[in-house]
C-alpha cells in the first residue's frame, strides 16, 4: 500500500469479466484485510471464460464456463451483478448504478470491455442477426436456430459477416448446429490482423475443407428481410444476392468507453481510455484495465495483454512499480480440426527482418519464421495447418534462435527441431504472464515437480492450455539439473516404465509373469508391478484374470471379481449397459439383494450396487444373475467401469440421437478392456448433456450433423473436463475413433496414470492425438484397429467363466476347513430400511446379524 493509501482502501471495479475477476485474484491474493472491492457488471451472470463460448455449442454450459468462483466469494468482495454502472461522480468519489445505487470509493478501476460492433449496413438490426460476444449472445444464437428451423421445417442457412478470428469461431459454432455456413470477408484473405496473403489463402482452403464456404473481397451492401421480418438473404455490392436465414455480424469489437467519456477521463481519438505504463488514467484515483485500454494508441481485444493489466494494476495499488510491457498480438484459432497461429512481428515490419518459409499446399501447411537479419533471432513467425511448433516457438520471440531457422519448420519425419534452452525472461505463459525464470523458481524453491504443481502454484498453464507442454519441458528439464529427475521405472524389479513394459511384452509374446520378470526385471516382483503386468497381460494374451499363476498377480478386488468393503464384505455389480435393463431385470436384481440381505445403491454411473456379500457367497449370487442375463461389471477393475447415458431421441424432446443406443453399443463393445486405470464414457442425446459426458474418459454428444467426441474427462481429487477431438463423426467413425484412442491410451499410458493427465504428457497433446488416430501419423493405425478387434473377440464373462470351473469356485471359501461358514465379523444393523454395518456398540448390545440368506435380530 502506498503512503496515500488510506488504511481501509475500498477499491470499486467497474466491469465483471475475465479481466475483472484476475484483477481481484491478483489484489487479494496479495493484499491485507485492510481492503474492499465492490466488483459491479451489467451481465446477471458472475465473470465466465469469454474465450472459451465456441464450446457452448459442444455441449458446456455457463457453470463449465464459469471461473473460479472462489474469487468473488472472499469475505472483502462484494459482487453486484445486472446492474450496470451508469455514472462515475469524480468530485463526490461516487460510483451510481442503473438501479439508483450509490457505492462510493476510493480507487476505481475500469474493466467494462468491448463491444461487438455492427457494420454499417441497411438492415443489420433485423431479425435473425446476431453478434457473437456474450454467453447471452451465443445462447440467442442457438435458441433462434432451433425455432427458426422447427418454424421452416428445412436445415437453416448462414452467413458470418467477418473473417477474422471471432468470425470464424461462430462459422464453426452455426456449423455444429447443422446450418451450412459462409464466411464473407471484405479484404483479400481471412483473418488480415494475423495472417499475410499466402497463409491466409492457406487458412481458406483449411477451412472450405472442413465445410464452411468461404468469399473474400465480398462487400455487403443490404440485409434483407422475408414478410415476417426475418433475415432471408443479403445483397453485395456488385449486384449479386446470397440468400441465408441467420447472419452473424463479426467485424470487430470497440471499446465500451462511454461512461468514462461521461466521466471526462482522457480518450484517445481512436476510443478507448488513455492509460499510462501503469494502467493509471488522467484521473489519478481511476485505472483502466483490458479492451476498454488505450496504451500507446491501441486497444487490444485478446485477453492475455488484459490480464498483464490487471497484474500491473493490482500491483500498483499494492505499492509497487510494475509496468505494462506492451500488447503480445500471439493468438491461435480455437477451431476444431484448423490449426492456426501468428506469434510476433508475424508480418516483418522490423527493419532487416527476413521470411524463412515452408509451404506443402497438398497437405494444407503454410509455415514461416520471422528473423533477424542476421538469420539468428526470432522476431515472430505464422503457422497455419500444423501450429504442434507455437507453444515453443512464441516464448523464442526475441531470443536466439541457436539453429538454422529451417529446421524449425520441417515437417514430422525430417529434422529434429533444436532443444534450444529459453531464456529465465521469455514468457511462456502469455495469459498469465508466467515466465520461464518464474517455472524454474517453482521448481527449485517451491518444491514442485510436475505440470499440475507449476499449475497451482504460477498458473502457468491454467488458461488456454497452449503453454503446457512447454512447461512440462521446463519443469522436466530443471528436475533433471538438480539431480531430481523423476524415474519411469516401474517399481524396483523392472527398470522400464509401464509403457516399456507393454512394448516388451507384446513384441517377446512373453504370457506369464515368471517369463517376464526372468526375462526383463529381477527378484520376484511386488505390489506395484504385479498388478501392471497381470493388466498388462490380460490386455495382450486375452485371457480370465484367475487363469493359472496370473491369477496370483491380482490385487483383492480382481482377486476375487467383487470390490471389498471396508467391513470386510464385498459388494457385487452387474452391469446394466448405457443404463438400460428391463422391468423384469430389475425384480431379479431386487430379489437377489433380498434373498442375500445385501444393501442396494443405484450408483453414479447408472448402475445398481449391492453390498454386504460375504466371500463364500459370491458365487451364488453371480449364478443367480447370470442366470437373468446379467454378467460382470467389472467395477473391481481396472476397466471399462460404465457408459452413461440419457434417454436420447427415443423417448426426449430435444434429443438428436439415439444415445442410449449408441452407449449400449459401446459398452458391449468396450467391456472388460483391461487399461492404466478405470474407464468411463458418457453419451448424450443432444448439447444438453444430461448424461455429463464431458467429465469421461470418452464423452459423446450428439448433434445433428453427427457425434462430437471428448476425450480425457476424469473425476477424483482433480476433476477435468473432457477435450472436443472430433465433430460431426457417424456411427462408423466414432467406434474406430474410440477404439484407436483406447487401444492408444492403454498402449502408451503410465502406471494407474488416468487419461487426463496421460493427454497433457502426451506430446503434441490434443492435435498430435488427432494425428494418431484420424491422419495415422504413427503409422500404428491397424495396429490399434487388430487390438482392439481382438479383444472384442476374445471377450468372456468372468463371472460366468468361474462359475463353470471348479478350480477357479475354490477360491470362494471363508475358511478352508469350513467353506460355506459365514465370517463372524460381519455385522450388521437396519438404516432407512437396509442393512448396514453393525458399530461395535450395536453388536455388543444387540443389533442384526445376517446369517444364511435371512435378516436374524439378536436379543
Amino acid at each position: 500500500m502506498t503512503a496515500a493509501e488510506p488504511l481501509d482502501t475500498h477499491v470499486v471495479v467497474v466491469g465483471a469479466g475475465m479481466v475483472a475477476h484476475r484483477f481481484v485474484d491478483s489484489l487479494l491474493s496479495r493484499a491485507g484485510e485492510g481492503w474492499r472491492v465492490t466488483v459491479i457488471g451489467d451481465e446477471p451472470r458472475a465473470p465466465y471464460d469469454r474465450v472459451g463460448l465456441t464450446s457452448f455449442f459442444a455441449g458446456a454450459n455457463a457453470d463449465d464456463l464459469t471461473l473460479d468462483p472462489a474469487v468473488l466469494a472472499d469475505d472483502r468482495v462484494r459482487f453486484l451483478a445486472g446492474d450496470a454502472v451508469a455514472r462515475i461522480d469524480r468530485d463526490t468519489r461516487i460510483v451510481e448504478t442503473a438501479s439508483g445505487l450509490r457505492v462510493g470509493y476510493d480507487r476505481v478501476v475500469l474493466a467494462t470491455g468491448s463491444y461487438a460492433a455492427r457494420p454499417p449496413v441497411e438492415g443489420s438490426d433485423r431479425d435473425g442477426c446476431f453478434v457473437y460476444r456474450t454467453l447471452d449472445d451465443v445462447e440467442r444464437v442457438r435458441a433462434y436456430v432451433e425455432d427458426r428451423r422447427r418454424e421452416l421445417g428445412r436445415p437453416l442457412t448462414g452467413v458470418v459477416i467477418g473473417g477474422g478470428l471471432l468470425g470464424l469461431e461462430a462459422a464453426g459454432a452455426l456449423q455444429s448446429l447443422d446450418v451450412a455456413c459462409t464466411v464473407l470477408q471484405a479484404l483479400d484473405r481471412l483473418m488480415p490482423a494475423q495472417l499475410d496473403l499466402p497463409s491466409g489463402a492457406a487458412l481458406g482452403r483449411l477451412i472450405e475443407a472442413r465445410g464452411i464456404a468461404v468469399r473474400t473481397g465480398v462487400i455487403t451492401t443490404r440485409i434483407d428481410a422475408d414478410e415476417s421480418g426475418h433475415v432471408r438473404g443479403m445483397d453485395f455490392e456488385d449486384g449479386e444476392h446470397l440468400a441465408a436465414d441467420i447472419v452473424i455480424l463479426s467485424v470487430g469489437v470497440r471499446p465500451y468507453d462511454a461512461l468514462a467519456r461521461d466521466a471526462a477521463l482522457e480518450i484517445h481519438p481512436r476510443g478507448g481510455v488513455v492509460i499510462d505504463d501503469g494502467c493509471g488514467t488522467s484521473d489519478p484515483l481511476v485505472l483502466a484495465i483490458g479492451e476498454v485500454a488505450n496504451h500507446g494508441g491501441m486497444c487490444v481485444g485478446l485477453v492475455a495483454p488484459g490480464y498483464a493489466m490487471a497484474e500491473v494494476a493490482a500491483t500498483r495499488l499494492l505499492g509497487g512499480d510494475a509496468t505494462f510491457p506492451g500488447y503480445d498480438l500471439s493468438t491461435k484459432l480455437k477451431l476444431s480440426g484448423v490449426d492456426v497461429a501468428s506469434f510476433g512481428d508475424a508480418f516483418a515490419t522490423t527493419p532487416g527482418a527476413l521470411d524463412v518459409v515452408y509451404a506443402d499446399p497438398v497437405a494444407g501447411v503454410y509455415k514461416k519464421l520471422v528473423v533477424s537479419d542476421d538469420a539468428k533471432t526470432l522476431l515472430g513467425g505464422i503457422l497455419v495447418g500444423d501450429a504442434s511448433a507455437y507453444g515453443s516457438l512464441r516464448p523464442l520471440v526475441g531470443s536466439a534462435l541457436g539453429a538454422d531457422p529451417v529446421t524449425y519448420l520441417m515437417p514430422e519425419g525430417g529434422v529434429a527441431a533444436p532443444t534450444t534452452e529459453l531464456p529465465d525472461e521469455a514468457l511462456v505463459c502469455s495469459c498469465n504472464s508466467v515466465s520461464a525464470g518464474t517455472i524454474r523458481r517453482a521448481v527449485h524453491e517451491d518444491g514442485c515437480t510436475d505440470v499440475a504443481g507449476v499449475k497451482a502454484c504460477t498458473k502457468a498453464g491454467s488458461a488456454c492450455g497452449s503453454c503446457v507442454a512447454m512447461v512440462k519441458k521446463i519443469v522436466g528439464a530443471e528436475l533433471q539439473k538438480s539431480g531430481a529427475t523423476l524415474s519411469s521405472a516401474l517399481c524396483e524389479h523392472f527398470d522400464m516404465s509401464r509403457r516399456q513394459l507393454f512394448d516388451a511384452v507384446r513384441v517377446s509374446g512373453l504370457t506369464t509373469f515368471s517369463a517376464v520378470i526372468e526375462r526383463f526385471g529381477s527378484g520376484r516382483g511386488c505390489d506395484i508391478c504385479k498388478p501392471a503386468l497381470a493388466s498388462i497381460l490380460s490386455t495382450l494374451t486375452g485371457r480370465h484374470v484367475l487363469d493359472g499363476e496370473n491369477a496370483a498377480l491380482q490385487d483383492t478386488n480382481d482377486h476375487v471379481m467383487a470390490n471389498l468393503q471396508k467391513d470386510g464384505s464385498y459388494s457385487v455389480v452387474p452391469r446394466i449397459p448405457g443404463g438400460e435393463v428391463t422391468p423384469e431385470g430389475l425384480i431379479l436384481i431386487g430379489e437377489v439383494a433380498k434373498d442375500f440381505g445385501l444393501y442396494t445403491k443405484i450408483t453414479g454411473g447408472q448402475r445398481i450396487d449391492l453390498f454386504g456379500a460375504r466371500l463364500e457367497q459370491l458365487p451364488d449370487i453371480w449364478g443367480r444373475l447370470v442366470e437373468g442375463g446379467f454378467e460382470s461389471g467389472h467395477a473391481y477393475g481396472k476397466s471399462l467401469r460404465t457408459v452413461k447415458s440419457c434417454v436420447g431421441s427415443t423417448w426426449c424432446r430435444y434429443g438428436v440421437q439415439d444415445s442410449v443406443g449408441m452407449a449400449v453399443r459401446l459398452e458391449l463393445r468396450y467391456r472388460g478392456l483391461r487399461s492404466p486405470h478405470k474407464l468411463k464414457l458418457g453419451v448424450s442425446g443432444c448439447a444438453r448433456e444430461c448424461a455429463e459426458a464431458r467429465g469421461k474418459d470418452v464423452g459423446v454428444i450428439a448433434t445433428e450433423a453427427g457425434w462430437n467426441m471428448y476425450v480425457g474427462g476424469n473425476g477424483g481429487f482433480t476433476p477435468r473436463h473432457a477435450t472436443l477431438l472430433a465433430e460431426g463423426l457417424s456411427d462408423a467413425e466414432l467406434l474406430t475413433a474410440i477404439d484407436r484412442f483406447l487401444m492408444y491410451y492403454i498402449f502408451t499410458a503410465d502406471r494407474l496414470q488416468r487419461t487426463a493427465p496421460w493427454l497433457e504428457d502426451l506430446d503434441g497433446g490434443i492435435e498430435g492425438l488427432r494425428a494418431v488416430i484420424f491422419e495415422d501419423r504413427l503409422g500404428i493405425g491397424d495396429d490399434l484397429d487388430a487390438a482392439m478387434a481382438a479383444h472384442i473377440g476374445s471377450y468372456e464373462d468372468e463371472w460366468k467363466a468361474t462359475l463353470e470351473d471348479p478350480e477357479k469356485l475354490r477360491r470362494f471359501a471363508s475358511f478352508v476347513n469350513a467353506p460355506t461358514t459365514p465370517d463372524p465379523s460381519l455385522a450388521y444393523t437396519v438404516e432407512r430400511g437396509q442393512p448396514r454395518p453393525a458399530t461395535a456398540a450395536e453388536r455388543t448390545d444387540g443389533g442384526i446379524l445376517i446369517a444364511g440368506t435371512t435378516l436374524e435380530v439378536r436379543r
